[in-house]
């Protein structure tokens, strides 16, 4: 028996939210809640008690369910994050932060740029012989893609991924939204000679066109695929003309953010990074 699950439950148009459940205590912690009714309902069909709220950034559609959360839990219930503004929030977590989920462990990472205290929580068992690990990266990485970068700078998008990139290849990632195919639309035109960004893209639009999930990958899957975890890469840079890493970087998340087929348009107030 494996010694956490994850559910996914999907809320407004294309969020997701999840509930990571110790298998032997049935504890559960819920992953940005926005729809708590829906969550909370879930949780009783796994017959799991949630036991704190994990926030992975402030903007409402991860955290605007938190308070209503404690409205149906009680108001002990613990809500984290590392951005003080969350809603409802009870402890503030940083970078290295350990919480206890039964017999799992679960560290807080910080991971700026989406926002300035976004944390990813790495859930593991460490009893475990298989040493099952997932994390849970909000809007830092998506499957094929980033989030925007709405509060930080392409240097720190440089050091979160690679931050992330030093989890075991086999760390399920569980990301905040399905922007798959679109992601993996822009990751294609940045290397449409990589097989396994055509391989992938093929399966996650016909799970698409069939309702399924495409969530989640793994990390090494993303090392792979994900144009954004890949700016070292030779055919990254020959496609953005720059040769450091934080460059590489701005030049992607500028085309992408301009993209034909990007998931949403750009915010009003925003526009391209600076210094291009």
């Amino acid at each position: 028996m494996a010694p956490f699950e994850v559910m996914p439950v999907e809320a407004l148009s294309d969020n997701y939210m999840y509930l990571i459940v110790d298998t032997s205590t049935r504890q559960a912690m819920a992953v940005d809640p926005v729809d708590a009714d829906e969550l909370v309902a879930a949780a009783k069909k796994l017959n799991a008690t949630v036991i704190a709220v994990l926030t992975t950034h402030h903007h409402f559609d991860h955290a605007g369910g938190n308070n209503q959360m404690r409205q149906l839990l009680g108001s002990s219930l613990e809500v984290l994050g590392g951005d003080p503004n969350i809603q409802g929030l009870t402890r503030q977590v940083r970078d290295g932060d350990e919480l206890a989920l039964g017999g799992c462990a679960v560290r807080c990472l910080h991971t700026p740029c989406h926002t300035s205290g976004h944390i990813s929580y790495v859930v593991s068992a460490p009893s475990s012989p298989n040493r099952e690990t997932a994390v849970f990266t909000g809007d830092i990485l998506f499957v094929g893609g980033c989030g925007r970068f709405f509060e930080g700078t392409p240097e720190q998008m440089v050091a979160s991924a690679a931050k992330l990139a030093q989890l075991p290849a086999a760390t399920a990632v569980y990301c905040g939204h399905e922007y798959t195919t679109k992601n993996l639309e822009f990751a294609f035109e940045v290397e449409p000679q990589n097989a396994d960004v055509i391989a992938k893209r093929t399966w996650a639009e016909a799970t698409r066109k069939v309702g399924g999930r495409t969530v989640p990958s793994t990390i090494g899957e993303e090392l792979k695929y994900n144009p954004f975890m890949r700016v070292g890469v030779a055919a990254i840079k020959k496609f953005t003309g720059a040769d450091d890493d934080v460059t590489v970087m701005r030049i992607l998340r500028n085309k992408k953010d301009t993209f034909a087929g990007s998931s949403r348009p750009w915010i009003p107030g925003g526009g391209p990074l600076p210094g291009l």
